[in-house]
């Protein structure tokens, strides 16, 4: 039997380590909600009160369950009510401005336009620990690791510089061959697919859903153009993560119990599942392009993509011993698999329904797809757009602008405040807004870019013209400040270059049998997608 003595000092850390679990949680779930709670009552800031634990989870979800249950009954882009019922509700009875909690989290719906900007600037944009992310807390950490989007801090400021100069206008100009190579093979899948079904035994009228056609186009071109490999090597990935995107938004919706992430379930199992399979898949894709380059240790040994560049990122840290300040930043396997993971999402899912949408616009808005058809004659004839030809599509750029406010693929940004934050007044405390630390902000973009008092009473309507002069302040697809989407350029380029291509090969109408329901999947999708009528243009 053991003695006393020892019991104690094997007990002593188990003790301290059980006290400190109580302290955290008491921190977490009692004590900071209070502080914040009680920080913005003082400023008039109220919302719906919460329930003990599950804050008002259990009232968000009833919310859109009973909003989203049906198809909507006509084609209208009145759809805030729809997809955000509970901002509908609480912003109603307690102002733009209201906190609402997500389970133990606090959430500030904030919507004034200058605040927004102060948020998002450059003061605030490396702020944070490192590790602490909004999304982490939402179940992402399995989805896309510690890639660009969940990084904070110093962590931040390195990924950004490393992963950005894949974007810019140099090498964006390298990509549109590849981009139109890419939608040339889609067309003729299209022509194919038109011509089948407008055969005897096909569907009537050339009727093709397009939503599936543009989730395999931007799949291949940012598996070609990013990670030099192509769709049917990389669709294994994408279908993985499409999973554990379903997996991901039906999980968040789970009450949060304290302890809960050590609980087994089946949401964590299949997702912890699925994300090994995932890593498994790129893991390989990773050493097979380490293995073509074994030869030679440079950016262009890898490709000249953004996978070249993190591996060549990669090596740098092991061929340099030297302990430096940036080097405790450098990319080892792991975030590489987890930026990979961020980018084929992002630069593949976001981007096909952007063009999803933008094609269900167009092909109920006959009058605009004729514009777009006839300036892109006018610009580039019967050829494919040059990079130097995108800067000349202004009407096809509008139509994107209006598509990315009407049905913006991020219906919301969420931001946490690590450190107590002043907006707007003086600065000081006179005025303005004063935001405490472990407060999440939660900026409603759908439902800023549908604000009749910021874009008139034609607010829920397809007016593209509002975008001639340019973007408006209230616009943030891509976010804004120095944390804006690092592939915003890429997105627009693609987009120009497909929908541009698009309008020379076909004439598109929307399909009788189209049902109206967009639904948010951690981004804003047509759930039935978008069957459109194909008139090929070219034999």
């Amino acid at each position: 039997m053991a003695s006393p003595v020892a019991l104690m000092v094997v007990g002593t850390p188990v003790v301290a380590l059980l006290l400190r679990a109580a302290w955290v949680a008491l921190s977490c779930y009692v004590l900071t909600p209070l502080r914040i709670r009680r920080a913005m009552a003082r400023q008039g800031v109220h919302g719906p009160p919460p329930r003990p634990l599950i804050g008002n989870l259990r009232d968000v979800a009833a919310l859109v369950a009973r909003a989203t249950a049906d198809d909507m009954p006509a084609l209208t882009h009145d759809v805030v009510g729809r997809l955000m019922p509970h901002y509908v509700l609480w912003s109603g009875t307690y102002g733009k401005l209201f906190v609402y909690w997500y389970g133990s989290e606090p959430r500030l719906c904030l919507t004034d336009a200058a605040m927004i900007r102060e948020f998002l600037s450059s003061k605030y944009a490396a702020s944070g620990a490192t590790g602490k992310s909004w999304l982490q807390r939402q179940g992402t950490r399995h989805f896309i690791g510690r890639g660009l989007l969940m990084a904070n801090g110093a962590h931040w400021s390195h990924q950004r510089h490393v992963v950005a100069p894949a974007f810019m206008a140099d090498k964006l100009k390298g990509r549109v061959g590849h981009m139109v190579e890419c939608t040339k093979q889609t067309i003729r899948a299209l022509q194919e697919a038109a011509t089948a079904a407008a055969s005897p035994g096909g569907a009537r009228r050339r009727e093709v859903d397009v939503a599936a056609y543009m989730t395999r186009l931007t799949g291949d071109i940012i598996s070609r153009t990013e990670f030099d490999t192509s769709y049917e090597t990389g669709k294994r990935i994408f279908h993985l993560l499409e999973d554990l995107q379903r997996l991901t938004a039906r999980s968040s919706r789970h009450l949060w119990i304290p302890g809960s992430q050590y609980f087994p379930s089946k949401y964590r199992r299949e997702i912890g599942r699925l994300n090994a399979e995932l890593e498994a898949v790129l893991t390989e894709s990773i050493g097979r392009s380490r293995e073509i380059a074994d030869e030679g240790r440079t950016t262009s040994a890898y490709g000249r993509g953004l996978l070249a560049m993190l591996l060549a990122e990669m090596e740098r840290k092991k061929l340099d011993g030297a302990a430096t300040k940036q080097q405790q930043f450098s990319y080892d396997l792991q975030l590489v698999i987890d930026e990979c993971k961020t980018f084929f999402f992002a630069g593949h899912d976001t981007s096909a329904l952007l063009l999803t949408w933008a094609l269900m616009l167009l092909s109920t808005h006959p009058d605009w797809q004729d514009r777009a058809r006839a300036e892109v004659a006018r610009v580039c004839g019967d050829a494919p757009p040059s990079y130097d030809d995108l800067s000349k599509l202004t009407v096809l750029q509008m139509i994107i602008h209006e598509t990315l406010r009407l049905y913006p693929p991020a219906t919301l940004l969420p931001r946490m405040v690590f450190e107590d934050i002043h907006l707007g007044g003086g600065g000081g405390g006179d005025g303005g807004l004063h935001l405490p630390a472990g407060l999440s902000v939660w900026i409603p973009v759908l439902a800023i870019h549908h604000d009749e008092a910021i874009w008139g009473a034609d607010a829920h309507e397809f007016r593209p013209e509002r975008f001639a002069a340019g973007r408006r302040p209230a616009f943030l697809p891509f976010a804004a400040g120095p944390r804006n989407c690092v592939g915003q350029a890429y997105a627009l380029v693609e987009a120009k270059i497909v929908l541009a291509m698009l309008l020379q090969s076909f004439r598109f109408a929307i399909s009788d049998d189209y049902r109206h329901a967009p639904v948010n999947v951690l981004t804003l999708r047509p759930k039935h997608g978008v069957p459109v009528h194909l008139r090929p243009l070219r034999p």
